[in-house]
This record gives C-alpha cells, sequence and structure tokens, in this order.
C-alpha cells in the first residue's frame, strides 16, 4: 500500500523561548486517502499536542515519495532523489526525480542515512539535493489505528464456511 502525503498549514498561539505568545504557522505531513481525512487526523493528531486554539489553514497533496525516519534525528530533510534508467529499445538513460523526507540533525546525517536506506536499490541513483524542510511532524498511518467495531450481524471471513 503506498502512502498519500497531505502537507496541512496550521496556525495557532505559541510561547516562545522568552515566555512571549506568537502567532505561527507551521507545516506538518499526514497520511490520508483523501483531504476530508487528512483534515481530521491532523486535527486528531494535534490536540494532543497543541493545548490551545488551532485553525487549519491549508491542505495540499505532497510531492513526497517515501520517508525514512530515524529515532536519533531531530529535523526533517526534503531529499531530492534522480533514478536513472536505460530504455531497451532507443538505449537513451531516462531520469525520474522522487522527493523523499528524512529525518536526520544536518544535511550530512540525511544525505549518509539516505543513501544507506536506498542502498539495496537495483536502479542507479543520485541524490541532487538535500535541505532542511519546515516540516515539523509526520503523522503515517498505522494499521492498529483502525478502531472500527465489526457490527455484531457480520463474522470475519475466516469464520465463514465454504
Amino acid at each position: 500500500m503506498t502512502n498519500n502525503w497531505f502537507e496541512c498549514k496550521v496556525k495557532y498561539v505559541k510561547i516562545d523561548e522568552n515566555g512571549k505568545e506568537k502567532k505561527v504557522t507551521e507545516p506538518y505531513l499526514v497520511d490520508a486517502v483523501s483531504f476530508t481525512e487528512a483534515e481530521a487526523r491532523i486535527h486528531t493528531e494535534l490536540e494532543k499536542m497543541i493545548h490551545s486554539d488551532f485553525i487549519v489553514t491549508n491542505i495540499s497533496k505532497s510531492n513526497i515519495s517515501e520517508l525514512f525516519p530515524n529515532e536519533n534525528g531531530d529535523r526533517w530533510f526534503k531529499a531530492k532523489t534522480t533514478f536513472v534508467s536505460v530504455d531497451e529499445e532507443s538505449g537513451k538513460e531516462k531520469k525520474s526525480n522522487n522527493y523523499m523526507l528524512v529525518e536526520a540533525n544536518n544535511v550530512k546525517d540525511a544525505y549518509e542515512y539516505l543513501t544507506e536506506g536506498l542502498s539495496d536499490m537495483i536502479v542507479p541513483f543520485e541524490i541532487p539535493s538535500v535541505a532542511e524542510s519546515p516540516i515539523m511532524d509526520v503523522f503515517p498511518f498505522f494499521k492498529d489505528e483502525l478502531n472500527e467495531e465489526i457490527p455484531e450481524n457480520l463474522k470475519p471471513l475466516a469464520e465463514v464456511e465454504d
């Protein structure tokens, strides 16, 4: 199953290091199947973190294709990766760009962690750029988040006789 990443911009009042209130707009990345689900998920996730009012000001489809989380990292870096393939009929080289998010402490660590994560690729690749991303946090979808109750009149397929 592939991820559908949505970037959600959220505006709220944040208290800075000096104890002053400051209005901020911060981007977050959410895995969802639709804009509606992305908005619902960002509200659910941020209600746990932001203890004041907030508003989702924008939701847009993200061009992120893959995520490389790293528990030792403290920021997200956006990396442009170029995969190189050769068209068998024409013999011409074809390049396709993908954007990936890597969690790391600095650009060097992000580059090394991404290179390690892609090391098992059969297709040759290049990493033309790695830059710090403004993304504050990422909320992937986990299967155990599904907590829909099964209605009493339905049975799991494993219990149905052929």
